[in-house]
């Protein structure tokens, strides 16, 4: 450890805690003893503030932004969307298959392409419980929509399609063609041997032959 020391006259502080003196030759006699002290400066109240060609500039650079990125953004969630409702559906067919498959009876997805709404029930149910499960339908969202819905025994339905989920989980070959606000589409082609779902980018149109 090192210590510094600092010389100080005798007299010097003699007459400081003596008394003799006022406080502020104390506070000169503390100055000519080479005590540090510091001393303040006032800040000024006069800034320098931003002029109005500043501000113009940068309210257009603001504008410039804007205009790019909130058209972008508004793309993404279109797209997010319509995806989200192609998961859904995808969902929505794996749990029909499962539930044919376990509970050994068919199921029947329906479609109201024109009331942008989707229900199932089983092939058994009756007509009390037929309109349960429609009330209790999903409804895609407000710019979604399905475009049309293709079976292979029924060709093209534009208002309203089924389609039949067997109990050994064999699927109607179909296909579910959606449409976003933007005109962006979607093909969800269902595959029947394999009870899944090929998400094909587009307006997918099957051919029988």
């Amino acid at each position: 450890m090192i210590t510094r020391f600092i010389s100080i006259p005798i007299s010097s502080l003699i007459s400081c805690f003596a008394g003799t003196l006022s406080g502020k030759n104390n506070l000169l006699l503390f100055r000519s003893a080479n005590f540090p002290y510091f001393t303040f400066k006032k800040a000024s109240h006069h800034t320098r503030g931003y002029t109005l060609i500043e501000l113009i500039v940068v309210i257009v650079l603001l504008g410039l932004m804007l205009g790019v990125t909130v058209p972008r953004f508004r793309q993404a969630l279109l797209n997010d969307s319509l995806d989200t409702t192609a998961l859904r559906l995808v969902g929505l067919v794996q749990n029909l298959r499962e539930r044919a498959i376990s509970g050994q009876v068919s199921y029947i997805l329906h479609l109201d392409i024109r009331g942008k709404r989707i229900w199932a029930f089983a092939s058994t149910a009756s007509g009390e419980e037929q309109e349960i499960a429609r009330e209790r339908a999903y409804e895609l969202p407000a710019d979604v929509k399905i475009q049309d819905v293709w079976s292979w025994s029924n060709g093209k339905f534009f208002n309203e399609g089924t389609i039949r989920f067997s109990r050994k989980g064999y699927i109607e070959q179909s296909m579910i063609h959606l449409q976003s606000e933007d005109g962006r589409e979607v093909s969800l082609e269902l595959i029947p041997f394999l009870g899944s779902i090929k998400i094909h980018e587009g307006y997918v149109d099957f051919d029988r032959g």
